[in-house]
């Protein structure tokens, strides 16, 4: 690949050293793209994202859409025009980064997955395919988020935390119902170094204690204590977990 071909279209003078940018991506204004960066055709990236050095953006994916609610949201979307991805981090083909999110080193977005604006997601994480992240959300430092699994509003995940596939997060007990409130309308806590099974369910405002285990299909209901393993509908105490887990 030449370093910038001449069939992009690149609006931004703050290119580092090193740069590869493809045929069909589209760079606009006010774009800083650090030294060694890899930007793969039919790439879009809107005015004030920030790539660190070393950053890879694979075929199709879109850094900088702006929240619209099209009239359909309970919420107004807030967000600053700004994305920040740290250096030698991977944005998979066809991911979807709104404004107002930032990335830390090291972290791997998969093919399709989407983040909302004002998520802050940490260093070393894998994000991966076709996950969601909704508004408001932070992930810790060397967190897995595995395939399609949906992180709801306003959670908080941590660090050194594993979430297998297909689970599903909520934050709103009156399942739309009721007009927005965000002092109501919670996302799950899950504390450091906690595991979360596939196809589990956590409904609004649990927590989940540092390094519990919640086994696959379980539906949390109230909140996980510390170093416990929980499992079934609704989610039961089943052991304390030894040191073996992390405690």
């Amino acid at each position: 690949m030449q370093p910038i071909s001449s069939a992009a279209v690149v609006q931004t003078q703050n290119i580092g050293k090193d740069v590869q940018i493809a045929e069909f991506a589209v760079i606009r204004p006010d774009v800083t793209i650090g030294n060694d960066v890899v930007i793969h055709p039919h790439v879009v990236i809107e005015s004030g994202v920030i790539l660190g050095d070393g950053v890879e953006v694979f075929p199709g994916a879109y850094i900088g859409k702006e929240p619209k609610g099209a009239g359909a949201l309970a919420r107004k979307p807030e967000f600053e025009k700004r994305v920040v991805i740290g250096a030698n981090s991977s944005i998979g083909p066809n991911a979807v980064i709104f404004y107002d999110v930032e990335i830390g080193e090291n972290t791997l977005l998969g093919d399709g997955a989407s983040i909302r604006e004002k998520c802050r997601i940490g260093s070393r994480c894998i994000i991966s395919r076709y996950v969601t992240i909704n508004y408001n959300a932070t992930v810790g430092d060397r967190t897995k988020i595995m395939d399609l699994t949906h992180v709801t509003g306003n959670c908080r995940i941590g660090n050194d935390v594993f979430i297998s596939l297909t689970v599903g997060m909520v934050n709103d007990n009156a399942i739309g119902k009721m007009d927005y409130d965000e002092t109501r309308v919670q996302g799950p806590v899950i504390e450091d170094g906690a595991a979360i099974g596939a196809g589990a369910t956590l409904l609004p405002g649990v927590v989940i204690g540092r390094n519990a285990i919640v086994g696959a299909g379980a539906v949390v209901t109230k909140n996980v204590e510390a170093n416990t393993l929980v499992m079934g509908t609704p989610a039961r105490f089943v052991r304390k977990l030894g040191e073996e887990y992390g405690s």
